[in-house]
C-alpha cells in the first residue's frame, strides 16, 4: 500500500527537498503541500493523508497548533503527524508530543530517518530523533514533578513492563519483537493493552508515562 503524505513548511526549497526524498520511495506519495499552518490543517482535513509532515515554525498557525487541531486530545479521528524542525528546543518537542505528534525529527536527521519516521507513523508507531529522545522525555517528566502520574486502571503484567521499557527507549515494533523474542502481533497486543491501562493514545504517551513514573532514569 502507498503511504499518502502532505508536507507543510513555509520555505519552498525545504518543501521541495522533502517532497523529492519522499516521492523517491516506492511506497510513499506526497499528495499535497502547504506553506503555512492554516493551509496545512485545511489540506489535511480535505485529503485525509496517512501521514502529515509539519514544520514547527510556520506563519499564521505554527506546526504545534496545527498538530493539536488535527491530532489533539479532543480530536475524534486524529491524523498521524510527524513534526520536523531545525530547532532542538525542549519546549518545541514537548509541545509537539503533547499536541499529538507521532514523531519528532530534526531537519539534519537525513533521508533514511525521515523515511523511517513516515513508515513508523503510518504503522501506528512513533519515532523521535535518537539524539533527543531520552533527554527530552526525561526533561518532560521533570516538568511534571508537581503532578503525580496517573495510575494504571489495572496492574501491568511483567511482560507489559518489559514492553513499556522498550517503548521508552525508542524501539520500533519490529525491534521489540526481536529483543523480547515475541511476534509482531503479540507486540501490538501488549501495546494495545498498555494504552488501555494507562489511558494513553499512542506509544509516545506510553514512553512519557515510563519517565513520569521513574521507570527510566535520565
Amino acid at each position: 500500500m502507498t503511504i499518502r503524505v502532505i508536507v507543510a513548511d513555509d520555505q519552498h526549497i525545504i518543501r521541495t527537498g522533502l517532497t523529492m526524498i519522499l516521492d523517491a520511495q516506492p511506497d510513499i506519495e506526497v499528495i499535497g503541500e502547504a506553506a503555512d499552518g492554516r493551509e496545512a490543517v485545511s489540506l489535511a482535513r480535505e485529503l485525509r493523508p496517512d501521514v502529515c509532515l509539519f514544520d514547527i515554525r510556520m506563519p499564521d498557525i505554527d506546526g504545534i497548533e496545527a498538530t493539536r487541531q488535527l491530532a489533539g486530545p479532543d480530536v475524534d479521528d486524529p491524523l498521524a503527524i510527524v513534526v520536523i524542525t531545525t530547532f532542538d528546543l525542549d519546549e518545541y518537542v514537548h509541545g509537539a508530543l503533547k499536541a499529538g505528534a507521532r514523531g519528532f525529527l530534526l531537519k539534519d536527521a537525513g533521508p533514511e530517518l525521515l523515511v523511517q519516521a513516515i513508515h513508523a507513523a503510518a504503522d501506528g508507531d512513533a519515532l523521535i530523533a535518537p539524539s533527543v529522545t531520552a533527554r527530552l522525555l526525561a526533561t518532560f517528566s521533570d516538568t511534571r514533578i508537581g503532578a503525580p502520574p496517573a495510575q494504571p486502571i489495572e496492574a501491568l503484567t511483567d511482560r507489559e513492563e518489559e514492553v513499556l521499557l522498550t517503548v521508552a527507549h525508542g524501539r520500533t515494533n519490529a525491534e521489540i519483537a526481536d529483543e523480547l523474542h515475541i511476534s509482531l502481533s503479540t507486540v501490538k497486543t501488549h501495546l494495545a493493552s498498555l494504552m488501555a491501562k494507562l489511558g494513553a493514545r499512542n506509544r509516545v504517551e506510553i514512553a512519557m508515562w515510563a519517565y513520569e513514573t521513574r521507570r527510566i532514569k535520565s
